[in-house]
């Protein structure tokens, strides 16, 4: 494997699923750089994810089950990866290694959950879990937005994909003569679906809707930009013994349309059952391809026994030599056996390609557990699959043969109930494995190391109504909700704290609407933007988002540690502000407007500055 421990490029891209790859056989779609590198990688072909955005991530950078992470939603606070996980940059950081993220955290944007605590020493990221959802900075819409860099947020020109991958290589070329983990999780093609026409009009006829045709579009931009890239590290004389991965974090979300059962009816999806957030296989099943040539993984070959996300960051360890404590327990295990023994089989077959799938390898049988829990807690086998070589365990209680049976239409469970009984036994170890945290709180950090000036929103906050203002879409229209949310004060003392209606950068009063039409709805995002101008504006000016609602506010109120306080709030007040004394420990942030009409509702954006610590 190569004298010098290798870099890492590890390209993870957003709601694209099994399907959305012309090398895995779909008839529109055109992606020759990653069917380039599809021919030259180590294949997992029975990979496995969650089949949402936050609880992948969590488990891949982990190594453990994502419940037990604390990741179990995209939002309501249970996108916060626990404060004591140890991170996949975490390990390459303490190896020496550079260690960079470019696009889309979705773990945390406050201290102490933020990529620059989590081992990443150089940040470009948006907030929350998309460009435009309320954690971002406010009015970024994929193209010319601000991106955090770890300090402040920064304006960037381009394509959001596009900025990722330029500011990947200038993280790479400025880090060349040394070890490099550079981690490029894009936000694309997560909607809204939003790409220049150049990309997605090539598919307008072979697609039923602009949707698809712009998603589509999206993947070949990035598509592109792999392209770039590899060739890039070729022309730095790095590819060599650069580990250069690609996968996806979960099911395809607008490649595809599914009935009520989840069978697809319009689109390609590889012959799974399912999309995205599905417990069936189109819902977590993705591609995963790693090529290292100095590692000797440069010809393609399939490791075909059933591996998850959880497996990575221990493979990785191994393949990079990175120090493991022996305390360090993961959920996955290396696949480095698997891996040569598919190598190694690939270089002995006359077609130059491994059939056997690493099967002749000393490789115990093992179930892994993936599931779907998009709830203020989570339920036991909700929306679940259990997965084994041989067949899949769904909700408990239906059981396919998968490698027979790939769409799975026929239930097995009768006519095979000892495997459902080892099953749910394989279940019930996981569950009582993850399940072990699911009461403890996930806080924020007010005050102290990185959090003495800070800001909340309605991504993170909790209520039993999984009600939210997730995205900037509905704030513009004023959504009516409100929740708490779970914080820690670090540092006992007096804290300014704002509560506004519209973020600071807007710089509205709480009581004004936005100018600019009515607000522009999320999925209203996907309307036809094909053409070039349009009474006189640009295609990027024509996606902008537009326009917000007026509130009419006459009061605040604000609720944390067992203390209150209420402002009359005026006109043209920016925000309603109270200077409070906190309490050190654990407590819940609430906030209430008031309207002239007696309705309420939270504040979207909270505000918070120590202005002095007791104990400081």
């Amino acid at each position: 494997m190569g004298g010098d421990r290798p870099n890492v490029v590890f390209v993870l891209t957003d709601d694209q699923g099994y399907g959305d790859l012309s090398c895995h056989g779909n008839p529109v779609l055109k992606t020759p750089h990653l069917d380039a590198l599809h021919a030259c990688s180590v294949r997992l072909t029975d990979y496995h994810a969650g089949p949402t955005c936050a609880p992948t991530r969590a488990g891949l950078l982990t190594g453990h089950y994502a419940n037990s992470t604390g990741v179990w939603r995209t939002s309501g606070g249970r996108s916060l990866l626990r404060a004591d996980e140890v991170s996949m940059a975490d390990f390459f950081g303490g190896g020496g290694y550079a260690t960079g993220i470019f696009g889309k955290w979705h773990l945390g944007d406050n201290a102490p959950y933020r990529p620059q605590d989590r081992g990443f020493g150089t940040v470009v990221v948006h907030g929350g879990g998309g460009v435009g959802q309320t954690p971002d900075y406010w009015g970024n819409c994929y193209f010319d937005d601000s991106y955090w860099n770890g300090e402040s947020h920064l304006k960037y020109e381009g394509y959001c994909t596009d900025v990722w991958f330029q500011e990947a290589l200038k993280f790479i070329e400025s880090n060349r003569d040394r070890p490099f983990f550079c981690y490029i999780p894009t936000n694309a093609p997560h909607s809204p679906h939003l790409v220049e026409p150049r990309y997605s009009d090539p598919y307008l006829p072979l697609t039923p809707h602009r949707g698809r045709a712009n998603y589509y579009g999206m993947v070949a931009n990035i598509d592109e930009n792999v392209g770039g890239l590899r060739r890039r590290l070729t022309e730095m004389g790095l590819a060599e013994n650069t580990i250069f991965i690609f996968m996806t974090d979960n099911g395809s979300a607008g490649g595809v349309e599914v009935d009520e059962e989840q069978y697809v009816v319009s689109g390609f999806n590889a012959g799974m059952r399912g999309k995205k957030a599905s417990e069936y296989d189109g819902g977590h099943r993705v591609p995963f391809f790693l090529h290292w040539p100095s590692g000797g993984y440069d010809r393609g070959c399939d490791v075909e026994r059933v591996t998850a996300n959880v497996d990575i960051l221990p493979t990785l360890i191994e393949l990079c030599g990175l120090e493991r404590p022996a305390s360090c327990e993961f959920d996955g295990r290396s696949l480095v056996p698997l891996m040569e023994a598919a190598v190694g089989e690939a270089r002995v077959s006359s077609g130059g390609a491994s059939q056997a799938g690493g099967n002749g390898v000393c490789w115990p049988d093992r179930a892994l557990v993936t599931d779907t829990q998009r709830l203020p807690q989570p339920i036991k086998w909700r929306r679940s699959a259990v997965l084994s070589d041989r067949w899949r365990l769904v909700n408990g209680a239906e059981l396919y043969e998968i490698k027979a049976d790939p769409e799975q239409r026929r239930d097995a469970a009768a006519a095979h109930p000892e495997e459902v009984a080892e099953l749910r036994a394989a279940y019930e170890v996981w569950w009582a494995k993850v399940s072990k945290q699911f009461g403890e709180e996930i806080p924020i950090r007010i005050g102290g190391r990185g959090a003495r000036r800070l800001r909340l929103n309605t991504y993170d906050w909790h209520n039993e109504e999984l009600e939210g203002a997730w995205n900037q879409c509905l704030v513009r229209q004023g959504l009516i909700c409100n929740g708490y949310w779970e914080v820690d004060v670090a540092e006992a003392g007096a804290y300014r704290i704002e509560l506004r209606r519209w973020p600071a950068e807007e710089g509205a009063a709480i009581g004004a609407g936005l100018e600019g039409g009515e607000p522009v709805g999320w999925e209203e995002l996907r309307i036809d933007l094909g053409e070039e101008g349009g009474g006189g504006r640009s295609w990027r000016e024509r996606v902008r988002w537009g326009g917000g609602v007026a509130i009419p506010v006459r009061r605040a109120r604000i609720s944390i540690a067992g203390v209150e306080a209420e402002a009359a709030v005026g006109a043209e007040d920016g925000g309603a502000s109270f200077v409070l004394e906190l309490p050190e420990g654990a407590a819940h942030l609430q906030t209430w407007f008031e309207t002239e009409s007696g309705e309420e509702l939270g504040a979207y954006y909270v505000y918070l500055e120590s202005v002095f610590v007791s104990n400081r």
